[in-house]
């Protein structure tokens, strides 16, 4: 009987597919390293999210893996090349969480467009009235949002702008110039000093690698319209926090969400305390009820045909999932 070792949380729903098969499911099992070795022993196939390190010293505890389910898209926690060394196919949740997390940049975008106006409950709670305060807002209609990266994610959240009465531009060299993408959804093609000259609202969505690791660095960031707004659902690391922190600070940056960070969880003393109209979650951006069911179902089922012999379901299936 195949052996599905599953490290961090997933919905129950995911876990249904995998019946009939020795499941062990546990989703603290990613800060239990000794179990978690121990567990990998007879493992199959093997199912995490962005916390547990496959690094080649984990993966000699599973001599018997045959397939990796990632419960999202971000690839940076596992060793690729040693995957397909062992010839182990890694198998990420591609296009379950792409509404959702553009339904998470259009509504930080809006929280952190009104000036604060979302974070003085304790002071309308106390009986004070801080309306001049956090009147000095800005609407949408008429900015420019722009994305860096326009991959899939970035196509949902132009389409949600545009509705919004947004003129949209983005910055992708991996998208042609002749990709049907850039007409279909009048989003204006730029390279990356101009687009952040024009762009009101930044919003990042590219992967972590070597090119775009302090991309978004003091200097670029600086180079801003005075009063833009930053939102981050990508990676930490492609943000320069303590420029970004610097920058708000002296309200050349008007605002900004963040949802990723260099460090996950943030460290003690951290560059963003007590920086004002910073929003700040933690890693949560494609992950609700609905976009956790998606991926938990299709990770699940994919790592199940593998295990049967089976080719897994296209990456695109995941959007109807």
């Amino acid at each position: 009987m195949a052996k599905v070792v599953i490290t961090e949380f997933m919905d129950q729903a995911g876990v249904d597919v995998l019946k009939g098969m020795d499941v062990l499911y546990d989703p603290q099992l990613v800060d239990k390293q000794d179990a978690l070795r121990a567990a990998l022993a007879d493992c199959h196939g093997l199912i995490v999210r962005n916390r547990t390190q496959v690094r080649p010293a984990l993966l000699e505890s599973a001599p018997h893996l045959k397939v990796v389910g990632r419960l999202g898209v971000g690839l940076e926690n596992i060793d690729l090349p040693t995957c397909a060394a062992r010839n182990v196919p890694v198998l990420p949740a591609t296009g379950t969480n792409d509404d959702t997390v553009a339904e998470y940049v259009m509504a930080t975008m809006l929280i952190t467009l009104r000036a604060g106006a979302f974070h003085v409950n304790a002071e309308v709670l106390s009986g004070a009235w801080p309306r001049t305060k956090v009147i000095g807002g800005r609407d949408a209609k008429g900015l420019t949002m722009g994305l860096v990266g326009f991959g899939a994610i970035a196509r949902q959240v132009a389409r949600r702008a545009s509705a919004f009465g947004m003129r949209v531009v983005a910055y992708d060299p991996f998208v042609p110039a002749d990709h049907a993408s850039w007409t279909e959804l009048g989003v204006g093609r730029r390279e990356l000093a101009a687009l952040l000259t024009e762009s009101n609202v930044l919003s990042v969505h590219v992967p972590m690698t070597s090119q775009t690791r302090g991309l978004l660095n003091e200097a670029a960031l600086k180079s801003l319209p005075k009063g833009a707004i930053v939102i981050n659902t990508a990676r930490g690391g492609i943000i320069d926090e303590a420029a970004l922190a610097s920058l708000l600070r002296s309200g050349h940056l008007a605002g900004a969400a963040l949802d990723v960070f260099e460090r996950e969880p943030l460290p003690a003393g951290s560059v963003l305390m007590d920086v004002p109209n910073l929003l700040l979650t933690p890693h949560i951006a494609g992950v609700n009820q609905d976009a956790n069911r998606r991926a938990s179902i299709l990770t699940a089922e994919n790592v199940r045909l593998v295990l049967e012999g089976k080719p897994p379901k296209v990456a695109d299936a995941a959007k109807g999932a």
